[in-house]
């Protein structure tokens, strides 16, 4: 279990309390300044909060080894970087780096998987700097999942794909968490993190507004108190739209 407990830091993020399963997708969703992506990079232990603590199966994040850490937690930032213009496999493989040496043996496996999970093969040997953005971005997912991590957390990994690389990371990401790994994503399309999600964590100015299944975080009445909004919920459960009442 990946857990916040009445985390704080500064005037971003007000006591949240949270706990991000293993074999569940969760959603964290709000408005701009919300205090989404510090939530996450709380829980992936890239920052130390002034309040309150961070803790992998009761042990805080800041107490463990990066090493370890790092094997136990994948974490993609929203504006990742690449610092050198490798291939797209050699890339992939910075994944594996928590683990030891990425060449040999079977440790090309996870990174030939994660290849293919993000449908990369044909990519494999080309230069990064040749890719488009979207095809970067699932190379930069490819190299967290190269990892292997019990926990997987993107801030918003769907926003520089098209619908059909949507479609194929939401597949990818939910069976990630039906082979036992806790997913959290960022997500700013409701209807998205609405289908994709088992629970969604509702946040707005820096604390949690709700927290729960979809159907109930993501309620018109939670709707309006986050973002201001008439909306109404259309479609058959996997499959909804929100209709957001233009005036």
């Amino acid at each position: 279990m990946l857990e916040a407990r009445r985390l704080s830091l500064d005037d971003r993020l007000r006591g949240a309390t949270v706990e991000i399963p293993a074999g569940r997708v969760t959603a964290i969703c709000g408005p701009n300044g919300a205090g989404k992506s510090t939530l996450l990079r709380l829980l992936a232990g890239v920052l130390i909060p002034t309040n309150g603590e961070a803790l992998l199966d009761g042990t805080r994040l800041q107490d463990m080894k990066p090493r370890e850490r790092a094997r136990a937690i994948g974490y993609l930032p929203q504006e990742p970087q690449i610092a050198w213009d490798l291939s797209v496999r050699n890339l992939v493989a910075l994944g594996r780096l928590a683990h030891g040496s990425v060449r040999g043996g079977n440790r090309q496996k996870p990174v030939d998987a994660a290849l293919s999970a993000l449908s990369l093969e044909r990519f494999a040997d080309r230069p990064v700097s040749t890719l488009s953005g979207g095809e970067r971005a699932r190379v930069l997912l490819a190299r967290v999942l190269a990892g292997e991590p019990r926990f997987i957390i993107a801030d918003e990994p769907f926003g520089s794909l098209d619908l059909a690389h949507q479609a194929s990371l939401a597949r990818h990401l939910r069976a990630q968490a039906e082979a036992g790994r806790g997913v959290v994503v960022v997500v700013h399309d409701l209807g998205l993190a609405h289908n994709i999600a088992d629970r969604v964590v509702l946040m707005k100015s820096g604390d949690v507004l709700a927290d729960g299944p979809p159907d109930d975080a993501l309620s018109p009445a939670k709707l309006k108190a986050a973002f201001g909004i008439e909306g109404t919920w259309l479609g058959e459960q996997g499959a909804r739209v929100l209709s957001v009442q233009a005036r």
